[in-house]
């Protein structure tokens, strides 16, 4: 969100929440330029919703728990966005530079949303290191 906008609510001060809104902007107009019927293009639409909507309402609840919960939901359903921009890619309705250039935008809202979750959680998580996205 550009400085000059207002925030009405704590979560559009999250980055990872302007991200989300970045990502559903940039799919808006990649599936513009898909003229082809696919309902990996409807399903893509619903998840880069679901990143954004589920981080919002996720921000909203009190308990820390909840909280992660719903961040779990938003970051599983930026993995399902990076599956859509696969089988786009494979059925040749997207180009590899488009597939590459969402990837690097989800990349960045998975860890912003471990960090969420992380922040959230009891959970036990080996050091980042020792794994990649």
């Amino acid at each position: 969100m550009e400085e000059t906008e207002k925030y009405f609510f704590d979560h559009e001060k999250l980055h990872v929440y302007q991200k989300a809104i970045e990502f559903v902007k940039w799919t808006d107009l990649l599936l513009k330029k898909i003229e082809t019927k696919s309902p990996t293009k409807d399903q893509l639409e619903r998840a880069c919703e679901s990143i954004v909507l589920n981080i919002s309402e996720g921000n909203g609840k009190f308990l820390p728990k909840d909280r992660c919960r719903y961040f779990d939901i938003s970051r599983g359903s930026a993995m399902e966005c990076a599956g859509c921009l696969d089988v786009l890619f494979a059925r040749n309705l997207i180009a590899d530079k488009d597939r590459e250039e969402g990837k690097v935008i989800l990349k960045d809202i998975i860890k912003m949303l471990m960090g969420l979750i992380k922040s959230n959680s009891d959970r036990v998580y080996d050091s980042e290191g020792e794994y990649e996205l």
